[in-house]
């Protein structure tokens, strides 16, 4: 079981960025696949960014070259940068994890993680 922590949402002007971070709390991100997944009013969960446990990343068309996921193993902290923001860009959002064997990833199927973060707002205007 990993607790997960996201911070740095908050309200931007269309074009502008926000890095969102997510901290494990009192255990670590190794052997772990992590995601960040958004929801928009209205809308379903939309898987934005994964990371599987080898670094490869997968993005969605619609945020592909904007968002970049990183992961610091030492602060066992994930990160989602987001550049270019777009109205559509906003909504809630959740930093998701699930573990997984070595070599493998989760993609951006919301489903597919079982612990969750709280979620942070991202408001693009």
């Amino acid at each position: 079981h990993v607790q997960l922590v996201e911070s740095g949402g908050g309200s931007v002007q269309a074009g502008g960025s926000l890095r969102l971070s997510c901290a494990a709390a009192e255990s670590t991100l190794h052997n772990y696949c992590m995601g960040w997944i958004r929801m928009a009013p209205g809308k379903e969960f939309e898987g934005v960014a994964a990371l599987d446990t080898d670094g490869r990343t997968t993005y969605p068309d619609s945020v592909k070259g904007r968002f970049t996921i990183s992961q610091d193993n030492a602060k066992n902290t994930l990160y989602l940068q987001m550049n270019s923001l777009k109205p559509e860009d906003s909504g809630m959002y959740y930093c998701a994890a699930d573990l997984c064997a070595p070599g493998y990833g989760l993609g951006l199927r919301a489903r597919s993680y079982n612990f969750w973060g709280q979620g942070t707002q991202v408001t693009v205007s």
